[in-house]
């Protein structure tokens, strides 16, 4: 059995949640955006919406959905951390812009949720 550290397992994973939006139209603008809130997995761009997505990983239920661990305090720092992001890189342009979430599970299933929360300041 190989090991993976948390990192290179959560990459494989992101990998598999990229090919999964370029298939559904997005074009890939960052992995992996840091700031001084943390960080956002993936920013990607559909039409004229901005999306910030959270991808999680579980291989199993043990520790309950993935998408249960985008939680309140998770959602506050993306918000924060797309907000920088825009002010750094939009130069005060307007666009709409949309928090996803991609679950990846053990079995090899993927769940995306569009809009899965609005912005917390």
């Amino acid at each position: 059995m190989e090991y993976y550290s948390k990192r290179q397992t959560g990459t494989r994973y992101e990998d598999v949640a990229v090919s999964f939006l370029i298939k559904k139209g997005h074009t890939i603008l960052k992995r992996n955006y840091r700031n001084p809130y943390g960080e956002i997995d993936i920013i990607s761009r559909i039409d004229d919406t901005i999306v910030f997505t959270e991808c999680k990983y579980r291989q199993n239920n043990r520790y309950g959905d993935p998408l249960e661990a985008v939680n309140y305090i998770k959602q506050r720092r993306i918000s924060k951390g797309a907000l920088y992001f825009c002010s750094r890189f939009l130069k005060g342009r307007e666009a709409a812009c949309r928090f996803d979430v991609v679950a990846v599970y053990g079995n090899g299933t993927l769940r995306h949720i569009e809009n899965a929360f609005d912005f917390r300041g």
